[in-house]
């Protein structure tokens, strides 16, 4: 056991055709079902993560015959060999995004012990969102039989002298797979990290996490945290030595290829002039802008601060108010343009944080309001490859 809370893994990947394998993360697209219909398309006939995810586009009341077919092919992938396993393992990712800049990362399982989402955690793995719990039990029903996980969770480690990851670039390793990603998501590669460069890794995540004080934050959830929550929901549930761990992937904030964007929100079945009233009577003066956007129509209204930690409760508080009305989260200036060029929506666009402020902002206050930020735009984002048996 290390005191940092991150290990190897017995890894499984497939033996071939990784480029239909891999399928970019379930909670994107969600209000764009043509992205998942070529998905489809795009991976009819073949083995491939499309059919062991529920993408969020497609969440209904009730899952249950959706839930079946993952696990059932999750069995049939295993019972086949579909997969090559690599015990003890870590990956390092090197993740070429479609504007060509490369993000670096190391994938290994977390300790869920060493994880706590609610409100005021002190622990060592920390929500960087507000948790909305809700969420949590349509997740837990697709988990909880499932014989494995795939992984979408990123956490951030604020390694400025970039020490645990950014060495692996200059060392000879095997490399595991290295492809181009479907749907304009760029070009991913992996390499399998040698024993001896993993204790080298978690001694420095040590030094890291000995520089954090009495109550240090390592690791920030930058992407996935309702999806790591379920993880430990389950694992508290029906613990058992495999699903006390989850596979993530671990980002140095400070990487270059690494940006935040702010996640836009766009309001669908609403009366557009009466919520741009509401907006522009509480929204009035300060040095950020919120822009409005209709089928016909355009506007900007002021405020002061976080801009999603005043708008987002302006937001709940009108859905509230009117039932018919419903919020949803977009990656993306485009996708949020084209969505609100419909009748009877508004699109919200706005400036979002600079990274630099996550950790302080967490360490300092706890969780930011949800739906803060976005690491990169949704072709960006973790496409599903490795996976790891989550069941005795």
């Amino acid at each position: 056991m290390n005191r940092c809370g991150f290990y190897s893994a017995d890894i499984l990947l497939p033996k071939n055709d990784f480029e239909k394998w891999s399928v970019v993360a379930c909670d994107q697209f969600t209000s764009e079902p043509h992205y998942w219909a070529e998905t489809e398309k795009i991976t009819k006939g073949v083995r491939s993560t499309y059919n062991l995810v529920l993408p969020e586009a497609y969440l209904s009341k009730d899952n249950s015959e959706k839930i079946k077919g993952i696990n059932d092919s999750m069995a049939q992938y295993l019972k086949e060999g579909v997969f090559n396993e690599y015990k003890n393992a870590m990956i390092f990712v090197e993740r070429t995004l479609p504007a060509g800049k490369v993000r670096y990362g190391i994938v290994g399982a977390v300790d869920l012990d060493e994880y706590d989402f609610s409100k005021g955690s002190r622990s060592l793995i920390r929500a960087t969102e507000g948790t909305v719990l809700e969420r949590i039990p349509p997740r837990v029903e697709i988990r909880k039989d499932a014989p494995l996980e795939l992984p979408h969770v990123m956490l951030l480690i604020d390694d400025i002298e970039k020490t645990v990851i950014e060495p692996l670039k200059n060392m000879e390793l095997t490399v595991l797979y290295d492809f181009e990603l479907m749907q304009g998501g760029g070009h991913l590669k992996g390499s399998l990290i040698p024993e001896n460069i993993q204790k080298n890794i978690l001694s420095k995540l040590e030094a890291l996490m000995d520089k954090g004080g009495d109550d240090p934050l390592l690791f920030a959830v930058g992407d996935g945290n309702h999806s790591l929550a379920t993880a430990k929901t389950c694992y508290n549930n029906e613990p058992n030595s495999l699903n006390k761990y989850a596979l993530t992937e671990i980002v140095n904030i400070h990487d270059e290829a690494l940006e935040f964007e702010p996640i836009y929100r766009v309001i669908f079945n609403v009366d557009t002039e009466d919520f741009i009233k509401e907006l522009s009577k509480t929204f009035t003066e300060g040095s950020k802008t919120i822009e409005w956007y209709t089928k016909d129509s355009k506007g900007e209204v002021h405020t002061s601060g976080l801009t999603v930690g005043s708008l987002q409760p302006f937001i709940d508080a009108y859905l509230a108010k009117h039932s018919e009305a419903e919020c949803d989260y977009i990656h993306g200036v485009g996708s949020t343009l084209a969505l609100a060029d419909a009748e009877n929506r508004v699109g919200l666009i706005f400036d979002g944080m600079d990274k630099s402020e996550l950790f302080p902002f967490v360490c300092e206050k706890g969780a930011l309001p949800r739906k803060t930020f976005s690491m990169g735009e949704a072709e960006s984002k973790r496409y599903y490859t490795e996976a790891r048996a989550i069941k005795e």
